[in-house]
């Protein structure tokens, strides 16, 4: 009967204080759990990037070109790890290799010191590739050899139409022909030079 009673002579079940934390405490006397907290929902990293947005770091620029029914402009951006070569139209990047005429080639090459968009070592390997000699070796084109993965690539600036050179990637595929990227090249700055020194020995830039 003693086990009844508690120290405030109540009946122990009833007493605040002695009931507390035992299993006689009454559910109104319980601290309730704190409900968590609901956290924001991520979806897995940073949020996406708005529909469209591209890097866009500084640049010399060629034209605008009227061509599809778009005024084309080429673009030679400065992007980490080395070089983009580019057409946009409206404000926006084309998925194509690039076309513009072998005249402008310089062009961009001194617009691109003007700004110093690229370390001077850069500029140099380029404005000497530009100055080469046609040698008469090779017709149509020139490139520079790499390898994408388990692929052999290259970058080629080739002759097309109307005095203008196209600078793209070509990709080998096993069993397969030479085949041309059509999206903007990216790749280091002597990758280029060696393209376009091998373009101008060849007569096709």
């Amino acid at each position: 009967m003693s086990d009844l009673f508690c120290r405030h002579n109540r009946f122990t079940a009833d007493c605040p204080i002695c009931s507390k934390g035992t299993l006689l405490e009454s559910d109104a006397a319980r601290p309730k759990p704190r409900a968590p907290t609901p956290s924001p929902r991520r979806s897995g990293g940073k949020p996406p990037l708005p529909s469209g947005a591209q890097f866009r770091g500084p640049y010399a620029t060629a034209g605008p070109y009227d061509r599809d029914g778009e005024r084309i402009e080429v673009r030679l951006e400065k992007v980490p790890g080395g070089i983009r070569l580019a057409e946009w139209a409206n404000g926006a990047l084309r998925r194509a290799a690039p076309v513009l005429p072998a005249a402008d080639v310089g062009g961009l090459l001194t617009q691109a010191r003007e700004r110093q968009i690229l370390p001077e070592r850069e500029l140099e390997k380029l404005e000497t590739a530009a100055a080469q000699e046609a040698t008469g070796d090779r017709a149509g084109w020139g490139s520079s050899a790499g390898r994408t993965g388990d692929l052999r690539e290259e970058l080629r600036v080739e002759a097309v139409d109307d005095g203008a050179v196209r600078i793209g990637r070509w990709i080998l595929r096993p069993g397969a022909d030479w085949e041309l990227q059509e999206a903007p090249p990216m790749l280091p700055a002597a990758r280029f030079a060696e393209a376009l020194a091998a373009a101008r020995r060849a007569g096709a830039a």
